[in-house]
Formats: C-alpha cells, sequence, structure tokens
C-alpha cells in the first residue's frame, strides 16, 4: 500500500509491535492487474456511498465525496463501483468528487444488474442493454475507457457468450480495457474465457465465508484478481463489526479492531486478494486502510484460522 497517514495509523493504538511504519512495496502491496494495471491492493468499494438500500444519493453528498477524496489521500488507486449502485448516482458521485482523476486511479465498475427498485437486483444481459450501459458508465463517469468492466451477476436467461460478445466489440472498440466477471464458478470463468480475456473475479468472500475458495485458488493459479465482496461480511448478522463474534479476543490481543484483523487476514491470505471494504464513514475508512499495516506471524495466524473453523 505503501505509507499511510499519520491519522490512520493512529487508530492502532497502544504500541502494537508488529505495526510497522510503512508497508513495503516489495511485499506484495500491490497487483499487477491485466498484467498492465498497477493497483494497491486494498481498495475501495463506493457502494455505501448511496442511499438506504443501495438507492438514490447518500443522505450526506458532501460527506461522501470527502470520503472519496480521502480515499485517494490515503494511497487507494483502486475503486469499485456499478451502474446499479444508485441506480447511477454512484458513478455520478465519484465524478464528481474526482474529476479530472489523479493519475494512476483505476475506476472498476460493473453492469448486467437492474434496479427496479431499493433493495432489488434484476439481472440483465441482453448484448443491446450492455452495450448501453458501457456507454453511460463512460459518460457518468467522464471517462473514454473504463480500465476494468465487470459483468455484474450473469443473466441466465441469456448465453454468457452473447452477453460477454457485446463486451468484447466494446473491448475492441477502446472503450474497456480488461473484463472481469462478478459471482461467478470456475466453469463460468472459463466459458466466459472463451470468448473475452477475463483479468478479474469479484466473488462474495471472507474470513467466515469461504464459499469461493475453488475460484480464489483458479485466481492465484492464473494470475488473475481476486476481489473479495462483503470482505467484512457485509451488512446483517453475517457483519464481523458485531460485537460478541469469535475474534474478538484475537483482535484485543493485537490491539486492533475485528475489521482490521479480518481485513488484514484477506491480505495474507493470497497475493491476487484485492479487498474493497466500503464506508461512508471517514473514521471507518482510516481505520479500514490501517489494517495494512497488521503483521502476524504464521503462529499467530494459525491460531486466527483456528477462531474462524470454530
Amino acid at each position: 500500500m505503501g505509507a499511510i497517514s499519520a491519522g490512520a495509523a493512529g487508530v492502532l493504538t497502544g504500541g502494537l509491535s508488529k505495526l510497522i511504519a510503512a508497508v513495503p512495496e516489495a511485499r506484495d502491496s500491490t497487483f499487477q492487474l491485466g498484467g498492465d494495471l498497477l493497483v494497491n491492493r486494498l481498495g475501495f468499494g463506493a457502494m455505501r456511498l448511496t442511499g438506504e438500500g443501495i438507492w438514490g444519493w447518500p443522505p450526506d453528498r458532501e460527506n461522501a465525496k470527502k470520503v472519496l477524496r480521502r480515499a485517494v489521500e490515503l494511497g487507494i488507486n483502486f475503486i469499485d463501483t456499478a451502474d446499479a449502485y444508485g441506480p447511477e448516482t454512484n458513478e455520478l458521485l465519484i465524478a464528481e468528487a474526482l474529476y479530472p482523476y489523479p493519475k494512476g486511479l483505476i475506476i472498476a465498475t460493473k453492469g448486467g444488474n437492474t434496479r427496479p427498485g431499493p433493495g432489488q437486483w434484476v439481472p440483465d444481459g441482453r448484448p443491446e442493454y450492455l452495450s448501453q450501459a458501457v456507454d453511460k458508465s463512460l459518460k457518468r463517469l467522464k471517462l473514454e475507457r473504463i480500465d476494468l468492466w465487470q459483468l455484474h451477476r450473469i443473466d441466465r436467461k441469456v448465453p454468457v457468450e452473447e452477453s460477454l460478445g457485446a463486451i468484447k466489440k466494446a473491448q475492441d472498440a477502446g472503450k474497456i480495457r480488461h473484463v472481469g466477471l462478478s459471482e461467478v464458478t470456475v466453469a463460468e470463468i472459463e466459458q466466459a474465457k472463451k470468448v473475452v480475456p477475463i483479468v478479474s473475479i469479484q466473488n462474495r468472500y471472507n474470513i467466515t465465508d469461504r464459499g469461493s475458495e475453488d475460484a480464489l485458488n483458479y485466481c492465484e493459479k492464473e494470475k488473475m484478481g481476486f476481489i473479495p465482496w462483503a470482505p467484512i461480511g457485509g451488512s446483517g448478522s453475517r457483519s464481523l463489526s458485531k460485537a460478541g463474534n469469535a475474534f474478538e479476543a484475537e483482535a484485543k490481543r493485537h490491539n486492533v479492531s475485528v475489521v482490521q484483523l479480518a481485513l488484514a487476514w484477506l491480505l495474507q491470505k493470497s497475493p491476487v486478494m484485492l479487498p474493497i471494504p466500503g464506508t461512508s464513514s471517514l473514521a471507518h475508512l482510516e481505520e479500514n486502510m490501517a489494517a495494512a499495516k497488521l503483521q502476524l506471524t504464521a503462529e499467530e495466524w494459525k491460531r486466527v484460522e483456528d477462531l474462524a473453523r470454530t
């Protein structure tokens, strides 16, 4: 990740011996996405910068823009969004806050999920719809080319070859640099790769939810980025930020929060892992970023693993 501000480091108080002053660049703190995009592995997921139900503008629009700007200040150069977040408002907000974009900032977006209403998600993989979605994302984000465009969900009513055929055309036209997939199996990845090169996978994954282990292993083997959504459990009962979970004592032992421990675990789990924790809080943003500095021994990580299994 490179150096992190004193403010972020200050979140981890108490003189943690394993909290180093900066994460060395040589320590897998970066990843070459698609072989040519250097990203800092701890990114930012912008989905939470919306209204309730991932619908509409955030309640405090100015604060949301401050969070995005602070993320960049803290060294984040990989921001994940989607046309379905809002819908549309999330992409517009990113452009409002950050355009003209700083050099090296990579904005990944997604298309192929429609929003009939708050909390509702309906895939649409029709080629004509996806072609239009790419053009609209380009306009909202004020980009000439999207560095990473991801198929948000496979539409079971449309052959994936047809959906991705439209994306391949957009890529050939220079509108998309790289293509990724979301919520897919290894078989689906291989099927998609017959149509267009795939550089990343975005599946649900965290320390207590490892249903996508096969996809992660595949990404490691193929040197593809793995972007775990819900990296700290998401909202609701599965959130790792809720009090009373099994990791509290271990986190306290290292003078960090459970959220920081969970993010640090993801970063050490695989060199292709690109966590994108999201928040609408400046304080939580700095806390998340400080997690990149947590260094535990193999024995200490084994203790964390044992807790996860129970």
